[in-house]
């Protein structure tokens, strides 16, 4: 038996990235270059899948330049 998948509110998702704004979220969305998950909507509210949002987050941080360490600098 598969469990349910877990979904956020559009404001929670806000909250998880920083606090970004409505317009930002809105902008991620409607940007095919940012590959940012869809949402579904239910009585015109927006739910996003949590494990998209996971997936996206992973992808952000993977393609994300590393920064040098002060360690590295020093060498």
């Amino acid at each position: 038996m598969t469990s349910s998948p877990i979904y956020l509110t559009a404001k929670q998702v806000r909250e998880r990235f920083a606090g970004i704004s409505e317009m930002t979220l809105h902008r991620w969305r409607h940007n095919p270059a940012y590959g940012f998950p869809q949402p579904i909507k239910i009585g015109g509210r927006l739910f996003f899948k949590l494990s998209e949002i996971e997936e996206y987050e992973q992808r952000a941080a993977a393609a994300r330049p590393q920064r040098a360490t002060l360690s590295e600098t020093a060498a």
